[in-house]
């Protein structure tokens, strides 16, 4: 599953989780664990690509956000995919 933010919020979310695990930028936010690598982080923060369910609820963990209290959307992981081949 994906995490869809209305536009803009993710962005806040990600901003939302550096201020509080008191991290100095993005990059340092792999120290806590996270073994997603920074270019896709920052394809997160520009809002280029959804978030993953289980980097969702990692950031939510870490910051100590409540992730009911988020106004997001869950999406299927092949959401705005086109169906290729022949017909």
């Amino acid at each position: 599953m994906r995490i869809k933010f209305p536009k803009g919020k993710q962005r806040e979310f990600l901003r939302r989780v550096i201020e509080r695990t008191n991290s100095p930028s993005l990059r340092a936010l792999k120290q806590f664990g996270i073994e997603t690598g920074y270019q896709t982080l920052k394809s997160y923060y520009h809002e280029t690509r959804t978030l993953p369910e289980f980097l969702f609820l990692d950031l939510c963990r870490l910051a100590g956000i409540d992730k009911n209290r988020l106004k997001v959307r869950m999406i299927d992981e092949n959401w705005g995919q086109v169906k290729g081949g022949k017909r």
